[in-house]
């Protein structure tokens, strides 16, 4: 049975989108992955990009409203928030990993980001090690 793994952000527009794909690409058929917002807002257009870089299509990804998960449970919840993170009940085991928030930067530090989280992914989520 597949792990339940969420990633929570405040906006859900850009780490934890992220984060969220890499995850599902990386390690898929390990983890059933969400992730979501205590304030969504439109997945950023640059997340979108820097994401196609490494095949991984979210084009038509959706924000998700923290609400929308409440009563569901997690096996992990992970904050990837620099500032005041959001919380969710739901979690088995918690992980706060900080990342700086890529808005308002520009498609370098989007790139930047999403290669610290993969990076940060590929040790923290080994398939077997749990």
């Amino acid at each position: 049975m597949k792990k339940r793994v969420l990633f929570i952000c405040r906006n859900n527009s850009g780490r934890s989108q992220m984060a969220e794909g890499i995850l599902r690409n990386m390690y898929g058929e390990h983890y059933h992955v969400q992730s979501a917002g205590s304030q969504p807002r439109e997945i950023n257009p640059l997340t979108v990009k820097v994401m196609e870089e490494i095949g991984i299509d979210m084009s038509s990804h959706k924000p998700t409203d923290l609400r929308e998960l409440e009563g569901e449970e997690f096996d992990v919840v992970v904050s990837l928030c620099d500032e005041t993170c959001p919380v969710f009940p739901g979690g088995k085991r918690y992980i706060h990993a900080e990342f700086p928030d890529p808005a308002g930067g520009d498609i370098a530090r989007f790139r930047r980001i999403r290669d610290e989280i993969a990076e940060w992914i590929r040790t923290e989520f080994k398939p077997g090690d749990d």
